[in-house]
């Protein structure tokens, strides 16, 4: 192994292990990628897989195919993340084929660093009854210095399907601000979940929108958030529904203690007579019922609440 090599193998075995992984966890038969600020450490592939990943003066350019037909059995992971401070800019355009299946599973850890903006700008194309499933986790240091903003375009063309978990409950939230907005076809299906816990002055901002413009399209948004001591939480979840047969239902409920703030504004858009459109926010402290009956079998009250959060996060 070259000098350079064993640097870059150190660096991608540090990043992982913040995530509590190992490089030698991957089998042959599974793909990932690491990527340490706007540096690339490593590509790993399977067929049917294309990543292109170009470091630029402005951060990283990952460019990702699932080709036409393909369907990857197991999960392909990334890792993005920071082992010290500094801005790291990911612009990424995502395409999958005709009927190419996938889930990839994303870690983005800045678990020692303490003053890092970590920005996402990504283009999102799911070809005619193409799959794909998504699920990022954040890991973060207990310093509020982090930075999350993650921005996507979505267009899911006709049967295909994307569903993505955004989870941030480990360390302090610091700002993170989500944009997504997905262009949903005939037939298609768009679920966006998003799971945060804020704490001390932490701001949390959602925005998420799909346009069910497509017959018989169907979309669901959950927000699932709890904050406390001085955090705040804003969050706007849309869905417009202009096609015969569209279905959609919009789904917020956050939990407030101490003196956090939040706010939930749901906004449901029908436009034609036979699409139909729900919608539930419910803001509230913890169920007083359910806090008692914790702390009677032996809980602190610390302890009691942190359980109902952890309990509402997972739903």
């Amino acid at each position: 192994m070259s000098k350079q090599s064993a640097q870059t193998q150190t660096a991608i075995d540090r990043l992982l292990s913040t995530i509590n992984m190992h490089s030698h966890s991957f089998d042959d038969g599974t793909a990932h990628v690491e990527i340490h600020g706007n540096q690339v450490l490593n590509t790993t592939l399977v067929p049917g897989l294309k990543v292109e990943a170009q470091e630029t003066s402005r951060g990283v350019d990952v460019d990702i195919l699932v080709e036409a037909g393909t369907v990857i059995e197991q999960p392909v992971y990334f890792c993005f993340g920071m082992l010290e401070n500094g801005l790291q800019h990911i612009r990424m355009n995502v395409r999958f084929g005709t009927r190419a299946k996938a889930h990839f599973i994303s870690h983005c850890s800045f678990s020692n660093a303490t003053q890092v903006e970590h920005i996402m700008d990504a283009n999102i194309h799911l070809e005619p009854g193409a799959e794909y499933r998504y699920f990022e986790r954040h890991v973060h240091s207990m310093d509020s210095g982090i930075k999350v903003i993650p921005k996507a375009k979505v267009q899911l063309d006709e049967s295909s399907r994307f569903a993505t978990e955004f989870e941030l409950i480990k360390g302090r939230v610091g700002l993170i601000d989500i944009d997504y907005e997905a262009e949903c076809g005939p037939h298609s299906v768009l679920e966006l979940l998003s799971r945060i816990s804020g704490r001390q002055d932490d701001v949390i901002k959602i925005r998420e929108a799909g346009n069910l413009y497509g017959e018989y399209s169907r979309g669901v948004l959950t927000s699932n958030i709890a904050v406390r001591n001085q955090a705040q939480a804003v969050i706007y979840n849309e869905l417009t529904a202009t096609a015969e047969g569209a279905v959609g239902h919009v789904d917020c409920n956050e939990i407030v203690q101490d003196e956090a703030q939040a706010k939930a504004i749901p906004i449901v858009d029908v436009r034609h007579p036979k699409a139909h459109v729900t919608h539930e926010a419910a803001i509230g402290s913890v169920d007083s019922k359910q806090l008692q009956t914790l702390m009677s079998r032996g809980l602190s009250e610390d302890e009691a609440v942190e359980m109902i959060i952890q309990g509402l996060l997972r739903k």
